[in-house]
């Protein structure tokens, strides 16, 4: 038997939490087909020797929903393993619709980059269409966001939708999970998602249920902005326990001192949920640190509504300012004080980029609060928050039911997509969690921190024929050195690349060889019929 592509002499993980055993892997038509001792011709041969051979990792949490489109060769996540990204996260991604606010949206991140794209969609369908277009590195599944879905029907309003506003509410979902979206996300700590009530979710994410798709949510408070933490982790629970969805809390964290201490809390909340017949899991970044807009650690929700224009509007009023004041404050200690907060993207003053409030207000004769709400006048910068504590972080890192995901973006150290100073989880996650939390700390077994890299987040979003090595299963691979793989990018220099990463195959194709890109762009949209 021939092969398109055979890896030989690797010790095979092969996903599902099974020890390491030496064997070939070959592959015919960008499918695995054989795995042992293989012979035979091949038109194209890599040796393995000394590597681990592991399915690619599965990013269940990222937010390149517009990365590709400034630069299909985007390759942070692709030169650390990584061979399918879930997009739509959080409930407000670019997947459409595009109405109103969420245009405003994408402009405000293109313009970080320097790049202007003019969205030719304003429905998911249309936007699904568009991503089929652009040559891609890594493979893409998506997601539909509440708050697009939100703001398409009720814009920035702070109240309940009718039943005619619900119902095309439940369409918007039900047409994007038919066209191919693998699950529904929820963005409940910002706004417009903050405005929905329980009971709204329960009925859109049923949309999800009907369909056998998952129900994924940044929860409505991961320390005390407003619910608290454990009432937020209970609503997802409660919304899977009465709509039937799947449910993956996003990012599980404890956000903030109140919370600082209290991540075995969250993880029996998990186990107990799955216990009464809930599927329930979470995944998480390997950081202490976070990455929101400055407008969600600013402002509190009341003051987003109608949306960034209105708020703009407002800000010129003194005794708005003055009201808002005091709140933000809290707001700054709730995350560890304004110290922690960095400035990572801010177009109109590079120079801000890598500095925190504290700093940028000595500089301008200000305070922290000033500050924050000058710098939003101009533009909503991204910020880079260091408001967690490494014991909870080391202890959610080890839950079998926790999996691995970046919460960041495919970019480039080059081009467009190099700009500003981001959380460096867009280059180093998975590397790290092997590095740190396993091969260091050895918080788990080697075969279990992969299988929260691959079989794990694949189970979640219901793939079925990808995160494992076996046959007939999708070839994306990654070949790595178990004792050299980590990360380089640091906070203060964020874009650069993994190391140990010697070779990664998606969908059959040498994407990285011998360390660096091909320039390959074999990645697909994955959709409820290609899984």
């Amino acid at each position: 038997m021939g092969y398109d592509l055979i890896i030989q002499n690797g010790r095979v993980l092969e996903g599902s939490g099974t020890p390491p055993f030496p064997a070939d892997i070959g592959i015919t038509n960008g499918r695995i087909i054989a795995i042992g001792k293989l012979s035979g011709p091949a038109a194209r041969a890599i040796d393995a020797a000394g590597m681990i051979v592991s399915p690619g990792f599965i990013d269940i949490h990222t937010h390149s929903d517009y990365s590709f489109h400034l630069d299909p060769l985007a390759d942070s996540k692709l030169r650390q393993g990584v061979t399918l990204e879930v997009v739509g996260n959080c409930g407000f991604s670019f997947c459409g619709p595009l109405h109103g606010e969420a245009g405003t949206v994408l402009h405000d991140r293109l313009k970080g980059y320097g790049a202007t794209l003019k969205p030719t969609w304003t429905t998911f369908p249309e936007w699904v269409d568009r991503l089929g277009e652009i040559p891609s590195t890594v493979n893409i599944a998506t997601q539909i966001g509440h708050g697009n879905v939100r703001a398409a029907v009720l814009g920035f309003a702070d109240r309940a939708p009718t039943n005619e506003e619900l119902k095309q509410m439940k369409d918007i979902v039900g047409e994007a999970l038919d066209a191919g979206a693998l699950g529904f996300s929820s963005g409940l700590f910002y706004a417009p998602g903050s405005y929905a009530k329980t009971d709204e979710l329960i009925e859109l994410s049923r949309e999800a249920s009907t369909r056998g798709k998952f129900y994924s949510s940044h929860i409505r408070d991961e320390g005390n902005y407003s619910v608290g933490l454990f009432h937020a982790f209970q609503e997802a629970i409660e919304i899977g326990r009465q709509s039937g969805a799947k449910v993956q809390i996003s990012h599980n964290k404890c956000g903030g001192p109140s919370v600082w201490g209290k991540a075995s809390r969250l993880l029996e909340m998990i186990e107990r949920a799955r216990h009464d017949g809930i599927d329930v899991a979470g995944d998480q970044y390997p950081y202490t640190a976070g990455s929101p807009a400055l407008s969600a650690v600013l402002f509190p929700r009341w003051a987003q509504v109608g949306g960034k224009e209105t708020l703009l509007a407002n800000l010129r009023s003194q005794s708005f300012v003055r009201r808002l004041a005091s709140e933000i404050h809290d707001n700054f200690q709730r995350r560890g004080g304004p110290e922690r907060i960095m400035i990572a993207m801010f177009p109109p003053d590079r120079e801000l980029e890598g500095k925190n409030l504290v700093e940028i207000a000595d500089i301008q004769g200000t305070n922290p609060v000033e500050t924050g709400i000058n710098l939003f006048r101009e533009y909503d910068p991204s910020v880079v928050v260091d408001f967690m504590e490494d014991g909870d972080v080391d202890l959610i890192a080890s839950h079998p039911w926790v999996a691995v995901g970046s919460d960041g973006t495919s970019l480039r150290s080059s081009g467009p997509l190099s700009a500003g100073r981001p959380h460096p989880r867009s280059y180093g996650c998975f590397p790290r969690f092997l590095a740190q939390y396993q091969r260091t700390k050895k918080l788990i077994s080697f075969e279990d921190a992969v299988r929260k890299m691959t079989y794990l987040p694949a189970t979640r979003i219901g793939l079925t024929h990808r995160g494992r090595i076996a046959p007939d299963f999708w070839a994306d691979l990654v070949v790595f050195d178990p004792d050299k793989i980590r990360d380089t990018a640091t906070y203060e220099d964020p874009h650069q690349y993994a190391d140990g990463i010697h070779h990664v195959i998606v969908n059959g194709v040498t994407a990285v060889l011998n360390g660096l890109p091909t320039g390959a762009t074999a990645g697909k949209v994955i959709d409820g019929h290609d899984r």
